[in-house]
């Protein structure tokens, strides 16, 4: 089967059916040659195999700043999702009694700087998403004089629920209050358009669909909301010219990067831009579409199977990740199970998650339905 994403550069397809990249992404072949080419010259050049890498943040943030449809100068190179929620939450100016708007089904990473804001007296709303999720219709209801940000997840990372951050924007400017996003779970997979969508930040990690290493990741803040914002650590890195070293009263930079403080990551941002050349190389489209077929054709399967999905499937809604649970079975036996097959998932109390991306094919999807096939006949017999 032909895939945007060229199966060769990915290893892993060699040992395992690998449908896990809501949890860690894969290398490419190319990411993994530049690593290495890094290495040799950092160890056999010192600085002057470095510094060349040096003089290419600039086209790193571009090259991220154009896949998230922005500009350069909104992206500042962070090292995971937490990071880029804390730059944005500790830069804004707060009063006592602000408020804070956020899911209760939230990974950590988007909860936890919100939370800490309550140490200045920002009220932190946790709303609950067990009955109804966080729609325009819902937050018109839920907003407040008070709501300064609304946080939400592009992708809830439990079961795929993909929010709709244009409608959402809109009903957050028309109160007054901010649109920040953790684009974790969508960022490397689904196409993405933050002016598009009008949100004011987004941020996210690189290590898992944009299949880049632990410790990288980029933020993404609306020129508007930029010029509202200072850093709250910043670093000889933040200033108008870092090369006047002795200049301390200088201005900050004018664009995002004033962010980062010190040095970024050099090695998490080259391969956030080797990634991504080959994301738009394959066509970002075609990766989206095809990845949301393979979603599709494992809850056909999974419905055949009589499992009970726990991701919400709609043209608005679907996303990479499908969860569910097969009758009679513990999700984590289950999981353990398909592991020892060379099946990878995520398997917990709650479910087995499955998060294909661009080089998967149709023929993994049906071996994944095979399998639970024959357990669910297992267990029917017993």
């Amino acid at each position: 089967m032909t895939t945007p994403l060229p199966r060769d550069e990915f290893a892993v397809t060699e040992h395992f059916v690998y449908l896990n990249h809501a949890a860690t992404g894969i290398l490419p072949a190319a990411s993994v040659r530049e690593i290495e080419r890094f290495a040799n010259a950092h160890a056999q050049r010192g600085v002057l195999g470095t510094y060349p890498y040096e003089l290419q943040f600039e086209r790193y943030r571009e090259t991220i700043g154009r896949y998230v449809g922005a500009s350069g100068r909104d992206i500042a190179l962070v090292t995971n999702t937490s990071a880029g929620a804390n730059i944005i939450a500790t830069a804004l100016p707060w009063s006592a009694g602000d408020e804070v708007i956020v899911c209760d089904d939230e990974f950590p990473a988007n909860v936890i700087p919100w939370l800490a804001l309550r140490r200045r007296d920002v009220t932190v709303r946790l709303l609950s998403t067990a009955t109804e999720r966080l729609t325009p219709e819902r937050l018109a209801r839920e907003l407040s004089p008070q709501t300064r940000v609304v946080t939400v997840s592009w992708i809830a990372y439990a079961d795929g629920y993909r929010h709709n951050l244009r409608g959402l924007a809109e009903t957050a400017h028309a109160r007054g209050a901010l649109l920040c996003v953790d684009a974790m779970q969508g960022a490397g997979v689904l196409p993405m358009d933050v002016r598009a969508w009008n949100v004011d930040a987004a941020y996210a990690g690189a290590a898992k669909w944009m299949m880049g290493l632990h410790g990288s990741g980029f933020l993404y803040i609306a020129p508007e909301l930029a010029q509202r914002c200072s850093p709250a650590m910043p670093g000889w890195r933040s200033m108008s010219d870092m090369w006047d070293f002795h200049n301390y009263e200088q201005p900050f930079a004018d664009a995002v990067h004033r962010f980062e403080g010190g040095t970024p990551n050099v090695l998490g941002a080259l391969c956030m831009a080797q990634a991504i050349d080959l994301f738009q190389r394959s066509g970002v489209e075609a990766i989206g579409t095809h990845v949301l077929e393979l979603t599709d054709r494992l809850c056909s399967g999974l419905v055949d199977l009589g499992a009970d999905i726990r991701s919400p499937r709609s043209p608005e809604h679907s996303s990479a990740i499908v969860t569910f649970r097969l009758p009679g079975w513990d999700s984590i036996a289950l999981g353990k199970i398909l592991e020892e097959e060379g099946i990878v998932t995520t398997y917990r109390s709650t479910g087995i998650r499955v998060s294909p991306h661009g080089y998967n094919t149709a023929e993994e999807i049906d071996v994944l339905i095979r399998s639970l096939a024959r357990h669910a006949g297992a267990k029917a017999s017993v």
